[in-house]
């Protein structure tokens, strides 16, 4: 049975699982560290600051994508070594996996956010799984588990994992660089609800190795394409559509649009927040048309859960404000079933 570390961010340290953590990593291990489908900064910078400080402790160690990652990302240290799965023609993906001693899945709650790398990980019945995630409902299937859905970000979490077993010490500025990149891709750069005063001190600390928060910040925010602008505009212009007098907001790309502006993995991130900057909005959604399903994003603000808006309608979920899902049939039977569902949601009193 897996031993749940709760109230993380409240500061409430499990030694016990600390404990267990160094123990399992007492000796060099072939370790795999994954994140999920369609990774973003958090994911990245998570991934990779556990897989540099197990580095400097003789570990050998692999991290894995299922597919790829923003462009305006690729300047973040250490991601040269990334394994794409759905670039990984030679198959090194499957073979590390199959050879791990430990699986460190960060960024998610379960195996099946790995898509198709879920069963090559099920193959593997002898290595140790961790979980590191601040995502609601972490599941059973992992050895040791640390959760906290209360957290901003699991940057956040692997901060205070990383302190607790290692020291301060440990973060030099590279992995200091990737950990401040994960906090304020999942935090709006320390705007959201989810900020604490645990987390601007975990921010110091960071900000003490030497970073250069200004040129992160540019390197994050700063560095779309020409088409990504255009692409915007675009949607915000002729693609935002309003419901409940203004106070519900919904978006939709196609796949053809998306060609149209030169689409590239990440351009549409952040599109879903921009109706929540209109004073009454309470709650906005974008739909992404793929291949063979539509991915839906949704925010809120306030007491609007979406959490349970993307259980409920999109077999998803995520955060009380921010959350996702899929929808397996055309894009206007989708936008349908939203704008009956918000319909419901409001009836309930939830909107």
């Amino acid at each position: 049975m897996s031993q749940v570390f709760h109230n993380f961010v409240a500061m409430n340290l499990n030694l016990e699982n600390i404990e267990l953590f160094k123990q399992l990593l007492a000796q060099p291990q072939k370790v795999v560290i994954l994140s999920h489908t369609n990774p973003d900064g958090d994911a990245i910078g998570s991934s990779l600051a556990v897989a540099e400080v197990l580095r400097s402790h003789g570990h050998t160690v692999h991290c894995i994508l299922p597919n790829k990652f923003p462009y305006y990302l690729k300047w973040m240290p250490n991601t040269d070594e990334l394994i794409i799965h759905s670039n990984d023609k030679l198959g090194i993906a499957q073979s590390v996996i199959a050879a791990a001693d430990i699986v460190i899945c960060a960024d998610m709650s379960s195996l099946s956010r790995l898509e198709a790398l879920t069963e090559t990980i099920a193959q593997n019945t002898t290595a140790k799984r961790i979980l590191i995630d601040h995502h609601l409902n972490p599941s059973s299937e992992f050895d040791l588990v640390f959760s906290s859905p209360e957290s901003s970000s699991t940057a956040y979490l692997v901060y205070e994992i990383l302190k607790a077993a290692y020291g301060k010490e440990v973060f030099n500025q590279n992995i200091a660089t990737l950990l401040y990149v994960g906090m304020i891709t999942d935090t709006g750069n320390f705007a959201f609800s989810t900020i604490n005063p645990e987390l601007f001190r975990a921010a110091a600390d960071l900000l003490e190795t030497g970073i250069d928060v200004p040129t992160i910040y540019n390197n994050v925010y700063n560095s779309f394409t020409e088409g990504r602008a255009r692409l915007f505009g675009y949607v915000i212009n002729r693609k935002m559509k309003t419901l409940l007098k203004g106070t519900v907001a919904y978006m939709s790309l196609t796949e053809e649009e998306m060609r149209r502006f030169w689409f590239q993995q990440g351009d549409s991130e952040g599109f879903v927040n921009y109706p929540l900057t209109v004073k009454k909005m309470r709650m906005s959604a974008i739909f992404i048309e793929h291949s063979d399903f539509i991915r839906v994003s949704l925010r809120s603000r306030g007491k609007v859960d979406v959490n349970l808006f993307a259980a409920r309608y999109f077999e998803g979920g995520g955060h009380h404000n921010a959350a996702g899902g899929k929808s397996y049939v055309s894009m206007a039977e989708t936008i349908a079933r939203f704008e009956a569902a918000v319909e419901e949601f409001a009836s309930e009193g939830l909107l």
